[in-house]
């Protein structure tokens, strides 16, 4: 196993901002079944993000949009039942908590309470002030998410690098400390540049997680099916390949359809 055995208990919001203060680094990965979400758990994972990727990776959309709130529920509610150690954190689909503060309150109350989430994930600054701070309110922890905003697709038109100019920058950093003042407990910086997202986590006081933000936050988090080779098509700068499951897994299957078309299987040994 990857982890000390002193590190094995339960991790919450506490003690990822414990870890930001003595500067260990944060590890999340996404999860969407229980099977997967077992494994990387059992591995010793910090978070782990039921996020609306599942709209791409487990159901073929071409963007995270078309997800809805029962099926962000379905999922972590499946993660959740599997999860011993790390802090699962479910994203808040979009139309789930753009239209007014009541209906985010609303959409985050039904994956705590249907779903058994930590806590909730949303993306945007000052647009969703009052639905952070609603949330917050109820007493349900929020993890912040600026930069590129897959949500916001159609609007920027493109998934290249976000706040490379002054006034994109300035305004993410006013809405990382925005935020913070509101009340959440750690904030997802997505492709922006690495010297934006190092200022970014100094100057804030929560853990700040990157996905192809640089070295210099306090955590990082991957897609699964990414960073296991599941998924080949995706080819971004900031991926690093840990496994080549696509291979490992079509070789078994190709082994197996041999074995079955043969007679190899099943033998004497494999039946009743």
């Amino acid at each position: 196993m990857s982890v000390h055995k002193s590190d094995l208990k339960k991790i919450t919001t506490h003690q990822l901002q414990e870890m930001k203060n003595r500067g260990e680094k944060i590890s999340m990965l996404t999860a969407y079944d229980y099977s997967m979400a077992k494994i990387i758990d059992g591995a010793g994972i910090d978070i782990i993000l039921v996020g609306d990727s599942a709209s791409n990776v487990m159901a073929g959309n071409e963007t995270t949009l078309p997800i809805t709130l029962d099926q962000m529920i379905y999922h972590g509610s499946s993660v959740v039942k599997a999860v011993t150690r790390a802090l699962v954190v479910i994203d808040l689909p979009f139309g789930s908590y753009q239209g007014s503060s009541g209906e985010a309150l609303r959409s985050a109350i039904r994956i705590m309470k249907e779903a058994g989430a930590h806590a909730v994930k949303l993306e945007g600054g000052s647009e969703v002030k009052d639905s952070v701070e609603r949330i917050l309110m109820a007493g349900i922890p929020v993890m912040g998410h600026l930069g590129l905003t897959p949500q916001s697709i159609y609007k920027f038109g493109t998934y290249t690098v976000r706040a490379k100019e002054e006034a994109e920058a300035t305004k993410l950093l006013e809405d990382a400390k925005l935020l913070e003042a509101c009340g959440c407990f750690a904030l997802v910086l997505e492709k922006i540049p690495a010297k934006l997202a190092k200022q970014v986590a100094s100057a804030l006081h929560i853990p700040v997680i990157g996905i192809g933000a640089g070295p210099d936050v306090d955590g990082q988090v991957l897609v699964m099916q990414d960073m296991l080779g599941i998924n080949q098509d995706f080819k971004p700068r900031f991926l690093r390949r840990y496994a080549d499951l696509h291979t490992a897994i079509t070789n078994a299957v190709g082994k197996y359809i041999t074995d079955v078309k043969s007679k190899d299987f099943p033998s004497k040994e494999e039946m009743y």
